[in-house]
């Protein structure tokens, strides 16, 4: 694939869906229980990506409180019809369906129109005659379900039909339909979202159906390439771009050895028209680039008073434990009761990690720091799988770096260095992580000699989905923890991933 250095967004950026207006193409991905959700990206050749926002960043939009790791915002689709952008999607645990719009990409948009039903990953179709249809994975995983809707009220029309079972009847989600030359296809992700995952498509008169599977399906999976360096290949949806030439965004994951812990990523292969069935990528193996260093050198976390749009936090935005100052870069944490990473009520802000090779580092602040309390930096998937480094005080009052590390049930501190009193107690301290395909390897930068002194490293496996399990990506961010209430500020500063 000439000219794609694929993935065309690394990291954890799934189930992508993407529309074109006018010369513009757009882009959004599933977020799950990080807000604000819904990134929304653009691009005028499909390869080279720029975030624009995100198309739910208010409490009135999306509220995850209490949602647990890989629930919340589900596989989102986005369609421009008549000058305006709707974006569909699932909240999981909550809501449930529902919709939002905007004339312009980058917001603002609108409060959510809910649509009632089960299920996930919805979709929404515009057809010649006026007429939108609601389509959805059905609640048993086995079929596509779909109904006329009112895009005004979100109320549906008709009554339910199931459309479509897929090509084997595995887990059939994330139905897309489009109308070409006359003709209505499904397009649906199938086998599950792990190694066994792949795009199928049919073809029918009318939105109805009766629908016919593709002959060559599926037309897009690698559960048969087990040796290539890119696995778990669906979860597509095809775009048209201004030239008439033919594309597919879909998710697929870099694994190292058994593991992937960067998450699901979006890549993008060309398609061709051969007897009125698409044929992604020439059938050939998809390829990944090089993509070893980060390929986006960032400094800062924040810009008057708000968080730049590629950080997150976890469930809610709580202003009593995150504080964006409104002058200068930076962010004020005050450590959270309720342990690392979890969605309602910690002090956690991250953003996704890219690149295999990059290396994360952050200042900090803490002369208030009281005992049982800990701030720094952290590897973090999700609420019981994570590491970090931090600087803490002990019940005796004295601080120390320490290494944290989370597996599952286990949770241990690997190693600690004492911080002689009087000589940092007050001023700021630089922590880094470098990560590699193997290993997270934790850094601080002494306060005496100024050089790098080794803190301790974990592997990467650990952190992966596998492992881990849930639908997710390794975040690297900031936090503060503290083993009972607490009113500690955490100056957070020079902010940087390269």
């Amino acid at each position: 694939m000439i000219g794609i250095n694929n993935p065309v967004l690394p990291g954890f950026y799934p189930d992508p869906s993407v529309c074109r207006a006018g010369s513009d193409y757009y882009l959004v991905t599933s977020t799950f229980e990080y807000f604000p959700g819904v990134p929304i990206f653009h691009s005028r050749d499909l390869v080279s990506w720029k975030q624009i926002g995100h198309c739910l960043n208010r409490s009135s939009q999306l509220n995850l409180y209490g949602r647990r790791s890989s629930e919340g915002i589900f596989a989102p689709t986005l369609r421009h019809h008549d000058g305006t952008l709707y974006m569909i999607t699932t909240d999981v645990g909550g809501s449930g369906h529902f919709f939002v719009t905007a004339q312009d990409p980058a917001g603002p948009w609108s409060d959510p129109v809910y649509v009632n039903g089960p299920g996930f990953d919805p979709d929404l179709f515009f057809d010649d005659d006026g007429k939108v249809y609601f389509s959805r994975e059905d609640i048993t995983g086995h079929g596509i379900r779909q109904q006329e809707i009112d895009l005004k009220s979100g109320k549906l029309l008709s009554e339910e039909r199931l459309i479509w079972e897929g090509l084997e009847d595995q887990l059939c989600e994330a139905p897309h339909i489009y109308k070409i030359d006359g003709i209505y296809y499904l397009l649906v992700a199938e086998g599950g979202t792990g190694r066994g995952h792949m795009a199928v498509i049919a073809r029918g008169p009318n939105p109805w159906g009766p629908f016919t599977s593709c002959p060559h399906n599926p037309i897009l999976t690698h559960r048969h390439r087990i040796t290539s360096p890119v696995q778990s290949t669906g979860h597509g949806d095809l775009i048209q771009k201004k030239d008439g030439s033919w594309w597919m965004v879909f998710l697929a994951t870099r694994p190292v050895r058994k593991w992937h812990h960067l998450g699901r990523e979006t890549f993008l292969a060309p398609v061709e028209w051969r007897d009125g069935w698409p044929v992604v990528n020439r059938n050939e193996e998809i390829a990944c680039g090089r993509n070893l260093r980060a390929d986006e050198h960032q400094t800062g976390v924040s810009s008057q008073g708000r968080l730049l749009p590629p950080w997150n936090v976890r469930g809610v935005f709580d202003t009593r434990r995150i504080q964006v100052p409104r002058s200068g870069d930076g962010v004020v944490l005050v450590p959270g009761h309720t342990g690392i990473g979890v969605t309602t009520g910690s002090a956690f802000v991250g953003r996704r990690q890219t690149s295999f090779h990059c290396t994360f580092s952050a200042s900090l602040t803490a002369p208030d720091l009281k005992p049982g309390e800990e701030a720094g930096i952290t590897a973090l998937m999700n609420e019981t799988h994570y590491c970090c480094a931090s600087l803490s005080m002990n019940a005796q009052g004295d601080k120390e770096i320490i290494m944290r590390r989370r597996i599952g049930s286990l949770d241990a501190v690997t190693r600690r260095i004492p911080v002689p009193r009087g000589t940092a107690s007050d001023r700021e301290l630089v922590l880094s992580v470098h990560a590699d395909e193997h290993w997270y390897t934790f850094r601080m930068v002494s306060p005496e000699s100024g050089k790098n002194i080794d803190i301790d490293r974990a592997e990467t496996r650990y952190l992966s989905t596998e492992v881990a399990g849930g639908f997710t990506g390794v975040y690297l961010g900031l936090y503060g923890a503290s083993q009972s209430p607490s009113e500690t500020a955490v100056r957070f500063s020079k902010v940087r991933i390269t």
